[in-house]
């Protein structure tokens, strides 16, 4: 491997790393917030005094969970980054399934639908997309020029 594609490896767990910290800590906020002030911290585009009611117990529970999942996520990511520095061919797929795929529903529901401010969220889906970019353009790479079994096994071999 050589030199450019070891440092898009680091870079790109620097990214997901980055992205991964980003997510834990909205999941912890999720969590421990109230609704309202959890869900105007998701949805940060919107006034937030439209968002202050009595919620149901249910969607509150609803949005614990889905703060439980950014949680889980962004330690899964961080974990990935950590295999992806040390070139692992499997690390750069889980995470960007992982992590790729939340991003995906974050820009489906929430940027489309305009709830959100550019920075942070948006920037955290470029975050993403440029990590996934940066180490499956090391795994072709390695496919092409090392074969399918060795690009498998690693790719910083």
């Amino acid at each position: 491997m050589n030199r450019s594609h070891r440092i898009a490896l680091k870079v790109s767990a620097v990214l997901w790393t980055i992205w991964g910290l980003v997510h834990v800590l909205a999941g912890v906020m999720t969590i421990s917030q109230p609704t309202s002030k959890a869900i105007a911290g998701i949805a940060d585009a919107v006034d937030p005094a439209t968002l202050e009611m009595a919620y149901p117990m249910a969607m509150g529970a609803a949005l614990n969970q889905h703060g439980f999942n950014l949680l889980w996520i962004g330690v899964a990511t961080i974990v990935g980054a950590v295999f992806i520095w040390r070139g692992s061919a499997a690390a750069i797929f889980v995470s960007a399934l992982v992590g790729g795929l939340a991003d995906v529903g974050y820009f489906l529901f929430l940027d489309l639908g305009g709830f959100v401010h550019f920075v942070p969220g948006t920037v955290m889906t470029i975050v993403s997309a440029t990590a996934i970019s940066l180490s499956f353009w090391v795994w072709f790479s390695a496919l092409r020029h090392e074969g399918a079994s060795s690009a498998a096994r690693e790719v910083t071999s």
